[in-house]
């Protein structure tokens, strides 16, 4: 027996691990942008940045999961969802500083490499990067026979971007007494607060992934596998709009609404002197929020501290330029309101009726 014949008999299969990734040139070509070197499967991805179109470059970068949404995935059968909802977490978080997404680094862990997974989930980043601009320039796909459960895997992601430095936003500088918040439509809960929600559905109430609950447009399942939406194309047409200037504009601050809801993610645009007022039912709440809400046995502040309830990101905006900040996420297809407003404190968000 060869060594890598033994190899594949001790779960890593050299040879259908390289079939596999045979057909990522094609599948990727749709994420390429100016600024990409070399291809895909050398040993590092390469990018150029492209100084004339940024004086004083920032890189921006984030690292992050999809967490137990991926019990979703599995408990389904549908793995396309997941790589586009980690690029638009990825872009999100650092849309919020101004960034401008330049390229994307995946990871993929599993126990066997089933081919037809592994193509879904690599053609969800590139869809996500596709959509958002971003070049997709390389991964590591890992094979650990007997690490994971049979049918399960994890991945992560990581996101470069760029921002000129006096374009950056930095809420704590620029966030005053007066401004607007404005929150703009999540699809649902997005990557976060999958833990406790899987525990009121599926255990509290005994619901499956094919459950049909009232108002709810389909299952269940593809209730909770709704792709988490970016906020990138949006977040840079608004600022292009309403910031044009380095140093200022209308948008003073945003925040990306993950983990930690309205409570922990607010606070990290906020100064020290100042409060985030965020009024319930001000906002339309989708339908799986409500059931959670209403059926989940959770105290009503923790809901807001875990779930985004409907509000993926959220814009400090001038209090005079708010309404037309609103009208033009308006145009550009997404659904927002006024959701609150800055007022004196000490740098936190509290949740109102």
């Amino acid at each position: 027996m060869s060594k890598q014949k033994a190899y594949a008999a001790a779960g890593v299969d050299i040879d259908l691990g390289n079939k596999v990734k045979a057909t990522l040139p094609a599948l990727l070509a749709s994420t390429r942008r100016p600024g990409v070197l070399g291809k895909v499967g050398g040993f590092g991805g390469l990018f150029a940045l492209d100084t004339r179109r940024h004086a004083n470059p920032v890189l921006v970068s984030s690292v992050d999961g999809v967490g137990t949404k991926l019990k979703i995935a599995f408990e389904t059968g549908r793995h396309d969802t997941i790589g586009e909802d980690l690029v638009n977490h990825c872009v999100n978080d650092i849309a919020v500083l101004g960034a401008e997404p330049l390229f994307f680094l995946d990871y993929l862990g599993t126990g066997k490499l089933e081919p037809g997974v592994f193509t879904d989930i690599i053609a969800g980043f590139a869809r996500g990067c596709a959509a958002n601009r971003c070049a997709l320039i390389g991964g590591e796909t890992a094979q650990m026979p007997g690490f994971y459960q049979e049918g399960e895997y994890d991945v992560s992601g990581t996101i470069v971007g760029v921002v000129d430095r006096e374009r950056m936003l930095d809420g704590q500088k620029r966030v005053r007494r007066g401004d607007v918040l404005i929150g703009i439509a999540s699809s649902g809960l997005h990557t976060n607060g999958y833990s406790l929600a899987r525990k009121i559905l599926f255990e509290t109430l005994r619901l499956k992934v094919t459950s049909r609950v009232a108002g709810l447009e389909g299952t269940l399942g593809e209730e909770l596998l709704k792709v988490h939406v970016t906020y990138g194309p949006l977040v840079q047409g608004l600022l292009r709009k309403f910031n044009p200037e380095a140093g200022g504009g209308a948008i003073h601050a945003l925040a990306h609404i993950t983990g930690g809801g309205f409570i922990d993610n607010i606070p990290r645009v906020l100064p020290a002197r100042l409060d985030a007022v965020v009024r319930k039912g001000s906002w339309e709440m989708p339908p799986l929020f409500g059931l959670i809400a209403a059926k989940g046995g959770v105290d009503e502040a923790e809901l807001y501290h875990v779930f985004n309830m409907g509000v993926g990101m959220v814009v400090v905006a001038d209090g005079g330029k708010a309404d037309a900040v609103l009208r033009a996420i308006g145009k550009a297809g997404h659904r927002a309101w006024a959701i609150g407003e800055i007022v004196p404190g000490k740098g936190e968000s509290r949740v109102v009726s």
